[in-house]
């Protein structure tokens, strides 16, 4: 278990015995991690202060709204288009909140609204992904791929930003296979011998063959994670058609462009068609997905249920884009994580329930999106200490 994880479940009071020794051990191997504990344990019991409608200034507070909404018409390079219609929503929706506000004053009952906080930043080390990834060869070599990293064999070879395997097959059934694993903060690229494109998010792990035998059905396994796979069609193989292997699912294509999501510690499968035809056979009971459907497998309780989505929202991830449409804070802060190598503390659990609707491009400092969403009034403040975000 990595430090980040102990220490929230330290200052949560929720450690196992085995880990809590492991934190004792931790916190007496240098004065540093005792004062990082101590900064922690100091954000997590400061509190957040409320106010009653009847002590809010209205007109300070619409000169508040007006100041945001000018700010925003003149720095809205800051910021991509959604974020500025939703600023602009949101001045509307302050506004609305004073009015009800005075209402609710007028009848004499207190309506508490929270009042801003600046955020506390110790030692912010929160950056955005980056392309990275641990290439593992058929002999159990690690090598690490990432920017201005030069990697090349006969086989393959990768400039840091993708990994690309030569255009061969083989007649033998003899096939060494690779592993390649996406870390936390991490995205990566590869194009497999057969020409299939394949785009992996952070924390992904795959396994598949340096070169596939002619004739026969390639076959990879996505063994957790997130991936998009642009397909090979298998009349340029001889028939050998292709399939995606994932716990107890099977994914079989005959040539085309498809997104599983199939993430550790997550209960549901969710694969997603957006071009050509899929069959996805779980336990030998095999259903059809046509484009821009998505099957749902619960892991939990084995239902299986195929949706109509817009596949091309599903997938803007590969393109840079984060894509919340109305989900849960706790769900989205799981995203962010994986991609900014962060953990995530909810200092109100209520927190947990807000919903948010956005789209983030991955490029945007973590303080950036924080701050849209305090703006949008979906958090009251937080706070940053290395690697650890405390929302409240």
């Amino acid at each position: 278990m990595n430090k980040n994880k102990i220490l929230i479940k330290k200052i949560n009071a929720n450690l196992t015995k085995e880990e809590e020794k492991a934190f004792q051990d931790w916190l007496q191997k240098s004065e540093e991690n005792k004062h990082l504990y101590e900064k922690l344990v100091f954000l997590k019991r400061e509190k957040t202060h409320i106010k009653k409608v009847s002590e809010i200034d209205t007109n300070t507070a619409w000169q508040l709204v007006q100041e945001k909404y000018n700010k925003n018409k003149f720095n809205s390079t800051k910021r991509i288009s959604s974020f500025k219609v939703m600023k602009y929503a949101v001045a509307a929706s302050i506004v609305l909140l004073i009015s009800a506000g005075l209402v609710y004053n007028n009848r004499n009952t207190s309506f508490p609204a929270s009042v801003e906080s600046a955020p506390v930043i110790v030692n912010n080390s929160i950056t955005a992904g980056t392309d990275k990834a641990i290439l593992t060869l058929e002999d159990g070599t690690s090598v690490e791929l990432k920017k201005d990293v030069v990697y090349a064999t006969e086989e393959v070879s990768s400039d840091g930003k993708q990994i690309v395997y030569n255009s061969t097959s083989t007649n033998t059934k003899d096939i060494k296979y690779n592993y390649l694993t996406i870390p936390r903060g991490g995205q990566f690229f590869i194009k497999l011998s057969d020409g299939t494109q394949v785009w992996l998010n952070s924390e992904t792990k795959i396994k598949y063959p340096v070169t596939f035998t002619k004739g026969i059905d390639r076959q990879i396994e996505l063994i957790y994670g997130e991936a998009f796979f642009d397909v090979t069609p298998s009349e340029e193989h001889q028939g050998a058609s292709f399939k995606v292997y994932h716990n107890r699912q099977e994914i079989e294509v005959l040539g085309t462009q498809f997104n599983i999501k199939a993430y550790k510690n997550e209960t549901n499968i969710y694969t997603t068609l957006l071009e050509g035809k899929v069959a996805v056979d779980i336990d030998s009971n095999r259903q059809y997905l046509k484009p821009s459907q998505q099957s749902n497998y619960n892991l939990n309780n084995n239902s299986f249920v195929i949706t109509t989505v817009d596949a091309r929202k599903e997938i803007l991830w590969k393109d840079g884009v984060f894509n919340f449409e109305s989900e849960k804070l706790k769900d989205i802060m799981v995203v962010l994580s994986r991609w900014y190598d962060m953990d995530v503390m909810f200092e109100n659990t209520e927190l947990e329930e807000q919903k948010f609707v956005g789209l983030i491009n991955k490029n945007y400092t973590i303080e950036d999106i924080l701050t849209v969403m305090k703006d949008a009034n979906i958090i009251n403040s937080y706070s940053i200490i290395e690697k650890i975000i405390i929302l409240k």
